[in-house]
């Protein structure tokens, strides 16, 4: 059965992004669809996959992480505006009975992603 999950480190401290808001979209042309949003737990994790089973079409989709606020919440002093508010990362799901994990690293001034497992 496939499944969409995430998972988000912060670099700049060293440890998982726990309340970090993340919305996952799906994209149909020029329009994107709002599927779920959830708040990070304290590993840093959706509390459960993002999508799976028949929730997991194949197709374009988005991932924000709200990393902006997600700094300020810690305290962080960012610049007016910050270098990185919402990361995007567009990715496609071409088969839905897999596995897909989109973790992200990410500072206040960089992040990084790939297809994990």
């Amino acid at each position: 059965m496939g499944r969409l999950s995430t998972h988000v480190l912060d670099t700049m401290h060293g440890c998982p992004a726990a309340g970090m808001k993340v919305t996952l979209q799906r994209i149909h042309g020029t329009h994107a669809q709002a599927v779920v949003s959830h708040w990070l737990n304290a590993d840093g994790r959706a509390p459960g996959p993002l999508l799976e089973g028949d929730t997991m079409d194949p197709g374009r989709y988005c991932l924000l992480f709200e990393v902006g606020s997600y700094f300020r919440e810690r305290g962080v002093a960012l610049p007016d505006p910050a270098f990185l508010e919402t990361v995007r990362i567009d990715f496609g799901i071409a088969d839905p009975a897999a596995h897909y994990h989109v973790p992200l690293l990410t500072s206040p001034w960089a992040y990084s992603t790939y297809r994990g497992s």
